[in-house]
């Protein structure tokens, strides 16, 4: 079964989007939930996340989507290390990303994913490393 890096938006669009998106990324979140799919972000989504979620719909909010990433069954949560700030450096310097795109890069290539679920186009830049799946 192959790998999935899914990248902040994912859990942005499944905490506070009542449009299409917003259904596909709480229906992924079931699947992975279930096991169908595997799948792994990084600790920077959490801050993200949390962040998004605050400004738009307020701490309570904001808190019960940490929580729920967190304590999200069948997600692997990477840590930013150095190793993965000194990947993501490299990744900066070879494709001009910004830095939290080449932290979630860097982290999905550390972590053997084979693909970034994503609608930052920013990580078209990396097709020989990452491919990157829309949402």
């Amino acid at each position: 079964m192959t790998i999935a890096y899914l990248d902040a938006n994912v859990f942005v669009y499944a905490s506070v989007s009542q449009q299409e998106i917003g259904k596909r990324c709480r229906s992924l979140v079931q699947d992975i939930e279930a096991g169908s799919v595997r799948a792994v972000s990084s600790s920077l989504t959490f801050d993200e996340l949390v962040w998004v979620v605050k400004r738009l719909r307020g701490y309570e909010a904001a808190i019960e989507a940490g929580a729920a990433f967190l304590n999200m069954v069948g997600l692997k949560i990477t840590e930013v290390d150095v190793e993965t700030l000194n990947t993501a450096l490299q990744l900066i310097n070879e494709h001009r990303l910004n830095p939290r795109d080449s932290i979630h890069a860097a982290s999905a290539i550390l972590a053997g994913a084979e693909y970034i679920l994503s609608d930052d186009s920013d990580f078209d830049k990396l097709k020989q490393k990452l491919k990157r799946k829309t949402i």
